[in-house]
This record gives C-alpha cells, sequence and structure tokens, in this order.
C-alpha cells in the first residue's frame, strides 16, 4: 500500500477544498435555472433580506417592455429574462447590471408567423433561461431556444423546429446537464424530451413519451408544463420529468427510460423535488367515480427499474387541481400552498401535515428557502416570510405592486423578483 508524504496529502486536501469552496461560491454568486443553480428552490444566501417595500430596500428597479413570466437568471454581472412584445409576434432577450439594473442588451430573437392561443393568466414568455459562463439558453416552447454568447450579445445557435401543440402556451423550463440542453415537449397532438448540443444546438437523442400512455387520454389532457430535474442515485445520473400521463425517470447522456410511475389523466405542471435520495412529485388530474377530481402528491424511492409503482412508492397524499407551483423541501420538511391557498409544512417521510393555514390570497409563484427562511410570493405581490421548522413562525408580509408569477432569484444577500411590469433587485445597498 502506497502512502502519501504528508505534504503532498495536504497538497491533495488543500485542491479539495479549494474547488468544493469554488462550487458553493459559484452557487451562492450566481442562479443559474428556474428555481436556482441545483433546480431544488433552496439558496445558500445567508442574509436574505426580510423586509422591503417599493419604497423601502429597493436597490434598484427597471422596467420590462411587454409581458414574461420568465424567472430572473444571474451569472456574474448580468441577470436574464425573456419578455413577449405586440402579443407574441415578438420575442425577446433582456439583459441587466446586477449592480445598476442599467440594460447590457436587448435582443430581439424571434418573430414567430403564426401565434397560438394561450390561457389567460400564461405569456409567450413564461419559460425560464439557464446560464452559465459565456452563454445564456433562451426558450420559448415551440416558438424557438436559441443560444447567445453573453460577452458580446452575438446569437450562437436557433432552433424553431421543435414543436407541440401547447395548447394554453409554453411553460417548460430548460435545463443544462454536462454538454446537452434538455427540453420537455408535452402538447396535445406529441410529446417528447430532446437533448440539443449546447455548443451547436444539434440534436443528441430525442426519447417520445411511451404512446401506450397518452392513447387512451384525451388530447386536451396530454399537455403538461413541468421543467425536470436531474437526481443522482448511488453514483448515476437521472433524468425526472413528471408529465401528464407519468413520472418517468431516463438517462440523461442517452434520453434512454429507466423506470415510470403511470398515474393521472391531464395536464400537470409543478415540476418534480427530491431530497434524501427520495423524489416527490404531483400526478396530473385524477377522476374517480364519483367525478370530483383531484391529483397526488407522490413519494418515491427512485431506485428501480421498469414500472415501480407498486414497489417503490412510499406515500401518496390528495391535493386539490390545478397546483402551478413547485414545493420546496429542507430538512426533510416539504414547504407548499395549494390552489386553494392552504399552506402547509408536510413530513417529507410520511406526508402528513405539521401544521396548515388557510391564506387570503393566490400563491403561482415558487417558493424559497434562503438564511434559515421560506419566501412565498401571491400573484398580486405579497411576499410571505416564514421561519423553516415544524411550527408556523411568520417572520414579514411585504408588498410590491403588479401581478407575480415569475419565482424569485437570490443571489449576493438580495432578491430579483419581477412583477407584470418590471424587475426589482431587494436588499441594502
Amino acid at each position: 500500500m502506497k502512502i502519501l508524504s504528508i505534504p503532498r496529502f495536504l497538497l491533495i486536501l488543500s485542491v479539495i477544498f479549494t474547488l468544493c469552496y469554488n462550487t458553493v461560491r459559484a452557487q451562492q454568486d450566481n442562479w443559474t435555472h428556474f428555481r436556482g443553480s441545483n433546480l431544488n428552490g433552496i439558496s445558500l444566501t445567508a442574509q436574505a433580506p426580510i423586509r422591503w417595500n417599493d419604497s423601502t430596500n429597493i436597490m434598484w428597479k427597471t422596467d420590462i417592455e411587454g409581458k414574461g413570466w420568465s424567472s430572473p437568471v444571474v451569472w456574474g454581472n448580468q441577470v436574464w429574462v425573456t419578455t413577449a412584445i405586440e402579443n407574441g409576434k415578438k420575442l425577446q432577450g433582456i439583459c441587466l447590471d446586477i449592480d445598476s439594473g442599467k440594460k447590457i442588451y436587448d435582443l430581439d430573437l424571434f418573430q414567430p408567423d403564426s401565434i397560438f392561443p394561450k390561457h389567460s393568466i400564461n405569456t409567450y414568455a413564461t419559460p425560464t433561461c439557464c446560464i452559465e459562463e459565456g452563454f445564456v439558453y433562451l426558450h420559448f416552447g415551440s416558438y424557438g431556444t436559441a443560444c447567445v454568447n453573453t460577452s458580446n450579445g452575438a446569437i450562437v445557435w436557433k432552433r424553431t423546429d421543435l414543436k407541440c401543440n401547447h395548447v394554453q402556451g409554453p411553460g417548460s423550463s430548460p435545463i443544462l446537464y454536462k454538454d446537452i440542453l434538455i427540453l420537455h415537449y408535452e402538447g396535445s397532438d406529441i410529446q417528447y424530451l430532446v437533448a440539443l448540443n449546447k455548443r451547436t444546438g444539434e440534436t443528441i437523442w430525442k426519447t417520445e413519451r411511451p404512446a401506450e400512455i397518452y392513447k387512451s387520454m384525451e388530447p386536451i389532457g396530454r399537455k403538461a408544463y413541468i421543467t425536470p430535474i436531474i437526481l443522482n442515485i448511488k453514483g448515476e445520473d437521472l433524468l425526472i420529468s413528471n408529465g401528464a400521463g407519468a413520472c418517468i425517470a431516463y438517462k440523461p447522456e442517452t434520453g434512454k427510460e429507466v423506470w415510470r410511475i403511470v398515474k393521472g389523466e391531464d395536464s400537470s405542471v409543478a415540476m418534480p423535488f427530491a431530497e434524501n435520495g427520495k423524489v416527490y412529485f404531483y400526478t396530473s388530474f385524477i377522476t374517480p367515480a364519483n367525478g370530483d377530481k383531484y391529483i397526488e402528491l407522490i413519494a418515491a424511492n427512485p431506485d428501480g427499474n421498469g414500472d415501480i409503482a407498486k414497489t417503490n412508492t412510499l406515500w401518496t397524499i390528495k391535493a386539490p387541481t390545478f397546483q402551478l407551483l413547485t414545493p420546496v423541501i429542507k430538512d426533510g420538511m416539504i414547504y407548499t400552498i395549494d390552489s386553494q391557498n392552504t399552506l402547509y409544512c408536510l413530513d417529507a417521510n410520511t406526508g402528513k401535515a405539521l401544521y396548515s393555514k388557510k391564506l387570503k390570497q393566490k400563491y403561482n409563484s415558487s417558493p424559497v428557502c434562503a438564511g434559515g427562511n421560506v419566501y412565498f410570493t401571491s400573484v398580486k405581490g405579497e411576499t410571505l416570510i416564514i421561519k423553516q421548522g415544524s411550527q408556523l413562525q411568520i417572520v414579514s408580509e411585504n408588498k410590491l405592486p403588479g401581478e407575480v408569477y415569475a419565482t424569485p432569484a437570490f443571489v449576493r444577500n438580495s432578491i430579483l423578483l419581477r412583477n407584470s411590469n418590471s424587475l426589482y433587485r431587494i436588499g441594502t445597498k
């Protein structure tokens, strides 16, 4: 057995420490996807703001022309969002300076020949960008996807040939995995996931959702608007995507199916989430014999193959339909607000409610954990902040004008919050 010398051993420890420190620092300073750099709604910011209004603790406010519910993403000094102008006839990417809020780029990306209907609460710029050093990826569903060089604003590549009938407008956000960009298309006509070479835009793989699941569903029910996640199980990465008919895990390098849990018959929006080797997801609508529709929140062991519904389901609970926000899980507790405006803290091991509280407002923006607190922002721009833990402790309630559907980004002890007209940076200067 070869024994390392003490200086060499210390050098290796130093390298490991530096790599870990740089990774944590990058996550603190940047916010690269919908619901953060790890797609989990958890910020490493230590001192997120807890009190503000439109005249207090506002570092800057920048008006955004048009309309979009895409959440802000951050890399370095740049903040990116998308927007749609002239009722979807012009789709744009907007880049702001994180310190001043001033525009760096205002890019016209797509001018679709045909505009299709959408839901009244949706926009043509709802999918959130994803960003990495040097490049940002802006996605508008069937209207197109573009890669932009963030150093000069040049368009690197575009795709406009990837289509589905979203019915109610696009909603799924792209994610980066190693050298590929993964997109989720699930419409009333066709349903598939596709992986693109992130540098060229070329298709690496394309996997259709199982026809035997979807053929029995009504076309209007086959649509879904979820963003998938990547989960590592026993050293193997899984791409987990809960669509309208099933939650399915794939090999992210190839798109090959690993396992499935089949349940539901009509639409899904909230993305899956995970902690401690367990995955949680909302099904689409379920219609019992009495016709009173509901959905289920399912906890599952993601270590399996084939149809794992009977063998790997850990617990299920019923929930009201039209669940738009994605819950956040931290330290064995799930925080969520259902579509009937009830706040819950659930035990992640059992699904039992640790507490609940009926709220007055509707919440469609997904919650974020930051600095020991959980932040929920209502459609009317009211942010409820509660302490993390098994007992309800309200920290503060704050309000900004305008509607809010976008999930905020938490970076550098500040919050980037987008409403119907503007993007705010909340914090102390």
